[in-house]
């Protein structure tokens, strides 16, 4: 367990051994998430958007091209639901 100290300008020093834990180095952002028993989760933001590709998976004839989107077909298409998600391929 590590230990860190709040300054008076409300700062704190993430201690060396977690900042290698999270992988994280100067000008890296963390968020924190205060958790309802009253713990704080730190997670590191350090991963790119393309990392997310693949995560979620299209629904079958929902799916539309970058072109798509740049010419706006996808508003015109009456057989998507407006509730929706629309995957990118």
């Amino acid at each position: 367990m590590s230990e860190a100290t709040l300054t008076s300008k409300g700062q704190i020093t993430i201690p060396a051994d977690i900042r290698r834990f999270l992988v994280i180095a100067a000008k890296d952002r963390v968020t924190l998430t205060p958790m309802p028993e009253g713990t704080v989760v730190m997670r590191a933001k350090t991963k790119p958007l393309a990392d997310l590709k693949g995560v979620l998976k299209p629904l079958p004839g929902l799916a539309v091209t970058f072109a798509e989107m740049n010419l706006g077909s996808v508003i015109h298409r009456p057989n998507i639901p407006t509730s929706a998600a629309v995957i990118v391929t």
